[in-house]
């Protein structure tokens, strides 16, 4: 017992340094697909699946979005829901699936999400957050977190966010990540509540002031390292950075560790994409198809000369049948025209 204890203590310990910078759950985008190319861009950063509903686990039976691959560690499910026994009993099957952190959503504004009582309208419920967060830390030893807002429609964050981390908190939660934002669940789309309401960076700052025992992350509004670092340097835990870590994943993820953990050496994107084939050739093995994969490496090369034509020559070609590996090597020929002769590190 002492043993798995120490082993899940360190588990933990690892987790919470990978914390210090981490890839946001973004639906229809961070599957294990992606999650595979982030982890060779950066072998440090937190991943994030895609928000799994925990009625789609329990209820549904589709453990297949459980799917990922042991190189994607340190890597963190995110559940949706709003039933504490029901949340429980999708966080462990998380746990048993091998996720090293099990998330719960409490940001996210879509209407089919407010509609099953979970996502960003659970900012009116701190009891049962609370109440969510105890049942599953009952059944996993894996961290417990919370990603949330800082409140929602008229709503006084002033108000509100200090109350809910003091909930969740008491419920022991120990890491939380905060979107600086308000989400407005009537008016504004899912979109919108990305870039309208304004960001208050003030106000999570200082409730890392007001729980100092609590990890923070700030998410929202960040799009490079340099901005990272400055919430860093300014005494938060964490940063969460979403679109930009997958539009431009180099400037990113490859510079992050060398930057943000001060380790390792800045990834190189073709390498990167030389390192990727072997994980292609087991997906079309497997029946998959290249677009599955390629969708998301789009943006390797973002900024860069050939750019255009690499995104050109993965979109068009990707989507033929039987594409293979040949089309990525034909891509990444309009940007590294030597990368045939590239070995693998």
């Amino acid at each position: 017992m002492a043993g798995s204890q120490s082993r899940a203590l360190a588990d933990r310990s690892e987790v919470t340094r990978a914390a210090r910078l981490s890839v946001a759950p973004m639906m229809d985008w961070t599957d294990r697909h992606c999650r595979y190319l982030h982890r060779l861009l950066s072998a440090e950063t937190l991943l994030y699946t895609e928000m799994v509903t925990a009625p789609a686990l329990v209820r549904g039976g589709a453990l297949h979005l459980l799917d990922h691959s042991p190189e994607e560690h340190p890597v963190a499910l995110q559940l949706g829901g709003s039933d504490p026994q029901e949340l429980a009993q999708a966080a462990a099957l998380g746990a048993e699936a091998g996720y090293d952190e099990i998330n719960l959503n409490c940001g996210c504004p879509s209407d089919r999400v407010q509609s099953g009582t979970f996502g960003a309208v659970l900012m009116k419920e701190a009891g049962r957050v609370a109440d969510c967060v105890a049942a599953m830390r009952e059944v996993v030893d894996v961290d417990v977190t919370v990603k949330c807002r800082i409140g929602v429609d008229d709503q006084n964050p002033e108000d509100v966010l200090p109350e809910f981390l003091d909930r969740i908190r008491a419920a022991g939660c120990r890491r939380v990540t905060i979107h600086a934002r308000k989400a407005w669940l009537q008016g504004l789309s899912p979109k919108e509540n990305r870039d309208i309401p304004p960001l208050d960076y003030d106000l999570v700052h200082r409730m890392k002031a007001d729980f100092p025992d609590l990890h923070i992350s700030i998410n929202g509004g960040i799009t490079t390292l340099a901005e990272a670092q400055v919430h860093l340097d300014a005494g938060l835990d964490g940063v969460m950075i979403g679109r930009s870590a997958y539009h431009q994943p180099t400037d990113i993820l490859a510079e992050a560790d060398p930057m943000i953990y001060g380790s390792g050496q800045r990834a190189d994107p073709v390498e990167v994409v030389m390192k990727m084939l072997p994980y292609i050739d087991r997906h079309l093995a497997g029946g998959g198809r290249l677009h599955q994969i390629t969708r998301h490496m789009l943006g390797l090369f973002a900024g860069r000369p050939g750019a255009r034509g690499w995104r050109r020559a993965l979109s068009e070609g990707a989507v033929k049948d039987h594409a293979g590996p040949d089309v990525v090597l034909d891509a990444l020929s309009r940007v590294a025209p030597d990368a045939e002769a590239a070995q693998v590190v």
